[in-house]
């Protein structure tokens, strides 16, 4: 049988060392390109493929009387700026039958939208949102004529990448057409990326423009490591520091949207501070790393499984936990309906407390919902109090604000823009703690009066003069 060239290569290196050959000269000539020259080639005709472009076009619905005054009130990037807004950005197939991942913030154009997706071939199909999350910046696209079976990307467990690890990122930034840049695993668990309290990030230093968001991050297998979402830039353009999130916390909001349900997380019933430099260096904590407990929920899992105030989680299901964030994020991707393993340091005692993770109590509290109606900017709203376990995980102390469950089509509420899971926080000078309260500040409401509104990690101001 012939020898292969890796064998012949042996042979020669051997040979080489036996005659006093020093190391440095102990070369051959490589018997092939393939064998000179090391190609990435592989690796992307595999995963290039299932990358697509993502056109999002909005075309503002005729007669919408309020878009002028939506803008004004909202921020001129929340609002319509003409008959039509457009977005680019990429995505990624991830499934034969037509699912698809990309940004949430990528589909941020106003009106009714149209999703065109281009294929690496250059087929283009349409597809419609089937699940948008905004804790995690991801959205779930269906392809519904799908003809024949789709090229896709498995996931990778990103729980096992390291710092150093080779990466390509795949996208099409500034709208140029498909590419390919290419990096190495920079750091993991990056949480101060954005305002989320459920996001940490994989940072590479593969070059990501804009127009990558939604794009793939994949490892030398051509699985997905992560979704590209945002750089580090004070031009704009690339300067090596990119993030991606983590491929496990995307597919568990793709395995949310196949099985037709929201996504679901665990509720502790426990909320974090990250620990700084003063509390570890007076707790005695070795390193600045950890999430302290400062509140615990009556009747919640963390005070069933007797975690108390104080308590400094250090690691969960044997993952060091560097912030809050951190902890956050750990529970996220554990799932409800799961039991997590805290390390926890209680007055200098190490031990692991067993928790059951269990889905957030209704966002109804005591009961109480109320359709608003009158002269005021919320008619046609229908409002509920917020269960402190849903407080914890919109970021909102106890008793602060009341939630919109639903917004009445051509309502006053509805032609200002305001959204189902909008927060009101304030009315006039009242701040709003119950929808009872509510209530009442709207009964006093005169033109001019502030009210104020939480939307994900955005406060908005609105007031009418």
């Amino acid at each position: 049988m012939a020898m292969t060239w890796r064998v012949k290569m042996a042979v020669a290196l051997v040979a080489a060392a036996a005659l006093g050959v020093p190391a440095w000269a102990q070369r051959v000539v490589p018997p092939s390109r393939e064998a000179a020259q090391f190609s990435f080639a592989p690796i992307v005709k595999k995963a290039a493929p299932a990358v697509v472009n993502v056109l999002v076009r909005g075309q503002v619905p005729p007669g919408q009387a309020y878009s002028e005054e939506f803008r004004r009130y909202f921020g001129q990037q929340l609002a319509p700026q003409g008959p039509k807004q457009s977005s680019l950005g990429s995505g990624v197939i991830v499934s034969a039958d037509g699912l698809v991942v990309t940004n949430a913030h990528v589909l941020k154009v106003a009106g009714t939208a149209e999703i065109r997706l281009v294929l690496a071939d250059r087929r283009e199909l349409d597809a419609r949102v089937i699940l948008q999350d905004e804790s995690s910046d991801i959205a779930v696209l269906r392809i519904d004529d799908v003809k024949g079976a789709l090229p896709f990307l498995e996931f990778a467990d990103s729980d096992t990448v390291e710092v150093g690890d080779q990466v390509l990122a795949i996208g099409n930034p500034f709208g140029v057409g498909q590419t390919v840049t290419s990096g190495i695993i920079s750091a993991l668990g990056r949480t101060r990326v954005t305002r989320s309290d459920a996001q940490i990030f994989i940072q590479t230093d593969a070059a990501i423009n804009p127009g990558n968001s939604g794009g793939a991050l994949v490892d030398m297998s051509g699985r997905v490591v992560g979704i590209n979402t945002a750089i580090f830039s004070r031009s704009g353009g690339s300067h090596g520091i990119g993030f991606a999130i983590p491929s496990n916390l995307v597919k568990l909001v793709v395995e949310s949207a196949a099985s037709g349900r929201k996504v679901e997380r665990p509720w502790l019933g426990a909320k974090f501070n990250s620990v700084t430099r003063d509390m570890a260096e007076r707790l005695n904590l070795g390193r600045v790393a950890g999430a302290m407990v400062i509140r615990i929920q009556a009747n919640s899992p963390a005070e069933e499984a007797g975690l108390q105030p104080g308590d400094i989680v250090i690691a969960v299901d044997g993952h060091d936990i560097d912030d809050a964030r951190s902890a956050i994020y750990r529970l996220t991707t554990r799932g409800a309906g799961n039991r997590a393993k805290l390390d926890v340091v209680r007055r200098g005692q190490r031990m692991v407390i067993d928790v059951a993770l269990r889905s957030a109590p209704s966002v109804v509290r005591d009961g109480e919902v109320r359709d608003l109606s009158g002269s005021h900017p919320l008619e046609g709203a229908r409002a509920a109090n917020i269960e402190p376990g849903i407080a914890d995980d919109l970021g909102l102390e106890e008793q602060q604000g009341v939630m919109l469950v639903a917004v009445r089509p051509q309502s006053t509420a509805a032609k200002l823009g305001f959204q189902t899971g909008d927060v009101v926080l304030q009315v006039g000078r009242d701040r709003i703690g119950s929808v009872r309260h509510l209530d009442l500040a709207l009964k006093d409401y005169r033109r001019g009066d502030l009210v104020l509104v939480r939307r994900g990690t955005r406060v908005l101001r609105l007031q009418l003069s």
